[in-house]
């Protein structure tokens, strides 16, 4: 359809299209997720959908709707500096959207809630292309997108401690494995680390299980004592700016987790021995 129809659709604040099925609307708006337009893809395709889920809309057509977005996630996957990215992240948003959608009206099975969990964990690990704002064609930012629909599926109510712990490990993994020439500055650590206090909030997991998941990200984060071979910043940007994001989100973060008190020791001990050389006494 022309893009005077999609306007005409927003300017009535999404309401439904009579006029066409919604198999054929949704078939549409999934093609333009995948646009190289951010008024198109950012501007109607996302808030569209995400409109429609809010209102209801897909209750009896959910599971088929974010099985769609999961097939969305392998498109193109594995490709760097393409345009395939934009389906791939946007397809991650909207299957968010479709998490919160069950989680606030329970209309999915556990098993399908799981499968997408499976689905979004390979994605977000296999992701290559990681840039978040393109020049002329708007965001792409899949690693915020994929942190985000990490923090939808964290707080289903089909799952429970072994897998918050899993998807804990899924982002600690995203942030070591990070290409050095290919920083997360574009908020993403942020995100990441909203989502790490979406699944903590969920009250599953002690300081036994903590701990070792944040002086794992803390080692990763050390930029010192590796030798003078190679430059030990990049590597460490992104698990370094993630403790400093978390230790803010603990410190600052409206309804904390329960095991606040205990974790933020845990942090500041990670981010005092990743920053060892700053904190002498004497430095300066």
């Amino acid at each position: 359809m022309s893009t005077a129809y999609w306007n005409r659709v927003q300017a009535a604040g999404f309401e439904v299209p009579a006029d066409r099925p919604l198999d054929d609307l949704t078939a549409e708006l999934t093609t333009m997720l995948g646009s190289t337009r951010p008024e198109v893809r950012d501007g109607t395709a996302y808030p569209a959908l995400a409109t429609w889920i809010g209102r209801g809309v897909y209750d009896d057509l959910l599971p088929g709707l974010g099985d769609g977005m999961v097939a969305g996630l392998s498109a193109g996957l594995g490709e760097r500096g393409t345009d395939s990215v934009f389906r791939r992240s946007f397809s991650a948003l909207i299957l968010g959207e479709c998490l919160e959608r069950d989680n606030d009206q329970h209309l999915l099975p556990g098993a399908k809630v799981l499968d997408w969990g499976d689905r979004i964990a390979v994605w977000f690990l296999t992701e290559r292309d990681t840039r978040g704002f393109v020049p002329g064609k708007g965001w792409a930012h899949a690693i915020a997108h994929g942190a985000d629909s990490i923090a939808a599926l964290g707080e289903s109510h089909h799952l429970s401690a072994a897998e918050h712990a899993v998807l804990l490990d899924v982002l600690a993994e995203r942030l070591l494995e990070q290409p050095a020439d290919e920083p997360l500055a574009s908020g993403e650590v942020d995100r990441m680390a909203q989502a790490a206090i979406r699944i903590l909030r969920r009250d599953t997991l002690g300081t036994d299980v903590l701990e070792p998941w944040v002086h794992r990200i803390g080692s990763g984060a050390n930029a010192f004592g590796k030798g003078a071979t190679s430059d030990p910043f990049p590597p460490t940007a992104a698990p370094q700016a993630f403790l400093r994001a978390l230790f803010v989100h603990l410190s600052l973060a409206p309804e904390p987790p329960a095991v606040r008190p205990d974790l933020l020791l845990v942090v500041i001990d990670a981010l005092r021995m990743s920053n060892a050389p700053y904190l002498a006494v004497g430095t300066g």
